[in-house]
């Protein structure tokens, strides 16, 4: 057999072996690759479900920016109060950062609604009782050094103006605590506006809403079991929830806001009653 006759059977070998190559992945490479696709995809579903509540929580923190966002929406229409025409619907009305040496320190942002009607002026009177009042209290007269942070944030959705005020308070050695406010008002009927108006609007169903709320908070409790069982010898305490507490329903929710884009959010601030930071943030949509 000369050397070009054995050059065509290597090169036909060689031919053969391609196809059979390919074939072969065709078969079972595509196989493999969706498979090693379909694991990453879980890996990453079963991360974000693992950090959920927590990433819930610092992207809530990272809102306070002191600011307001009308999102493009027209709010030339909005009847602003008598003789504040040119300033936003929200603005801060107290910007205070101060320190006193063993008295004090606050850096405070104290928003107010700047829309004419009863609604919003009395949106503006709870604000100045939970907030406000115990600044004038801070700067005036403290007996421990307390550490007082106020910051905000405001979102317009369409015609629901949304503004959530939070407070950061250190007195003495007691613990920290964090207080938040939300409202939630109707522009255009000048109205406050419930959650269950929120998502009947929307069209979603409360009996959903209501099952991820129980199901979050569960997870939320159980997990502050664990570290409370973790820090017992310590003397620490954790802050436990009432999972059967009937402010765990979509009736029963005080604090709620619409944020960016239109997505909803439900806020569970335990520091409002008791002496802790905790809190729980369901995001429905």
């Amino acid at each position: 057999m000369n050397k070009r006759n054995l050059l065509y059977i290597a090169i036909t070998i060689i031919c053969i072996l391609a196809i059979v190559v390919g074939v072969y992945y065709q078969i079972f490479g595509n196989k493999q690759e969706q498979n090693v696709t379909n694991n990453q995809v879980t890996e990453q579903h079963t991360t974000s479900k693992e950090l959920d509540l927590e990433e819930l929580k610092e992207e809530f923190n990272a809102l306070f920016t002191n600011s307001f966002s009308d999102q493009g929406y027209n709010i030339e229409n909005i009847e602003k109060i008598s003789g504040l025409e040119d300033k936003d619907i929200i603005y801060s009305v107290y910007d205070i950062e101060q320190e006193q040496d063993e008295k004090y320190s606050v850096n405070i942002h104290l928003p107010v609604f700047n829309v004419s009607g009863d609604v919003a002026n009395e949106f503006n009177v709870t604000t100045q009782s939970v907030f406000a009042d115990k600044a004038n209290q801070i700067l005036s007269n403290t007996e421990n050094y307390t550490i007082y942070n106020i910051d905000y944030f405001a979102y317009l959705n369409e015609n629901i103006l949304s503004l959530v005020i939070k407070a950061t308070l250190k007195e003495g050695n007691s613990a920290q605590r964090v207080i938040v406010q939300a409202y939630n008002y109707d522009i255009e009927t000048k109205q406050k506006v419930t959650l269950n108006e929120i998502l009947e609007a929307k069209g979603i169903d409360k009996k959903e809403v209501n099952n991820k709320i129980e199901q979050q908070i569960k997870e939320a409790n159980k997990q502050a079991e664990a570290i409370s069982e973790a820090l017992t010898s310590s003397g620490q305490t954790v802050y436990k929830r009432d999972i059967n507490n009937a402010m765990y329903v979509t009736d029963n929710v005080n604090y709620f806001f619409i944020g960016l884009d239109g997505q909803i959010y439900i806020i569970y601030p335990y520091g409002n009653s008791n002496f802790t930071s905790e809190m729980d943030i369901i995001q429905v949509q």
